[in-house]
């Protein structure tokens, strides 16, 4: 019979630790800045929720993050299309100002875009990250050249107030639309097919393939999901914002990854939680706003947020070795 010592560290040893890492995480990180800038403000309501408001379009690309990640594929993308989106829904709104017309296009370029990778990824055989690289640069370069840079402002009230300043019951519009589509993403994920035979593509996709999973196609969707969703933060960006503008979304994609990856999906793909994403999110956004209350530079504030990045992939790669 085992001891109880023994017994104590087969427990310990089964847990996925990978599974729970963003939470203790975001427990020790949240009291650690509550000690050192509880004076500066850091647990004023008001500050509290505008680290939801401004972390809620990466909260709903990361949706669609886990998705690609857990398949084994990345997605550069989403920053550039999240501008261009905001860009096209400004312009729409400009010339027409027609509200559905402005969604539609904002979000029909995400689906579009995310389309194309797919194709470039499944038929061209291209690496996921060199076919969404090449494509950030080819977006963001448009977007810049619609207006020449020009930002182009938004007057449409309405647009703003549904999507970007306004509150309901005093909780920003952005909190709801996250939730809503963290409920769409969570059934997606961990309820359907589609999760499953996602799961199964990242995990091993000659299996998948064996077992009649048509792996092209599940590829597909997912980066025309992450388009979509890229796209509707883009409209989020422009409705807070109250204007288009080529700059928002930049450096997004790293962002999403790490809140992905800290949020227990595998960059190997195979594993995913997508509850994991969201409070990897928030601790993204708990730690940009701490680094802005300690008054540290915007240099010192890349320098951290990279090794934030580098540490994530780090305990990915360290927790998931565990389990094999």
């Amino acid at each position: 019979m085992p001891s109880k010592e023994v017994k104590k560290r087969l427990s310990l040893g089964s847990i996925q630790w990978n599974r729970y890492m963003v939470y203790i995480v975001f427990v020790l990180v949240f009291v650690l800045f509550s000690i050192l800038l509880g004076s500066k403000g850091f647990l004023n309501p008001n500050n509290l929720a505008n680290v939801l408001r401004q972390t809620s379009m990466i909260s709903i690309m990361a949706v669609a993050g886990t998705f690609v990640i857990a398949a084994g594929q990345i997605d550069l993308t989403i920053g550039a299309v999240s501008a261009m989106s905001a860009m096209i829904a400004s312009l729409v709104l400009r010339d027409l100002n027609n509200i559905p017309l402005a969604i539609l296009g904002g979000v029909g370029f995400g689906i579009v875009s995310g389309a194309f990778v797919g194709l470039l990824v499944t038929k061209l055989r291209l690496p996921s990250f060199l076919a969404t690289m090449g494509m950030m640069s080819v977006i963001r370069g448009a977007a810049m050249w619609v207006t020449q840079t020009a930002a182009v402002p938004i007057k449409n009230a309405t647009f703003n107030q549904v999507f970007g300043i306004g509150m309901i019951g005093g909780i920003s519009v952005l909190v709801f639309w996250t939730i809503g589509f963290y409920i769409v993403g969570y059934i997606l994920f961990n309820k359907s097919i589609f999760g499953r035979h996602t799961l199964a593509t990242g995990g091993n996709e000659m299996s998948a393939i064996y077992s009649g999973i048509k792996t092209n196609r599940i590829k597909v969707i997912i980066f025309i999901l992450s388009g979509a969703f890229a796209g509707f933060a883009g409209i989020l960006y422009a409705g807070r914002m109250q204007a288009g503008r080529f700059s928002f979304g930049d450096g997004d994609e790293l962002s999403v990854i790490a809140a992905v990856v800290l949020g227990g999906t595998s960059m190997a793909g195979g594993a995913g939680s997508v509850i994991g994403s969201l409070f990897g999110s928030i601790l993204m956004g708990v730690i940009n706003n701490a680094l802005i209350l300690a008054g540290l530079s915007i240099a010192q504030q890349t320098i951290i947020k990279g090794a934030i990045i580098v540490l994530a992939v780090a305990l990915s790669n360290l927790t998931q070795g565990k389990q094999k």
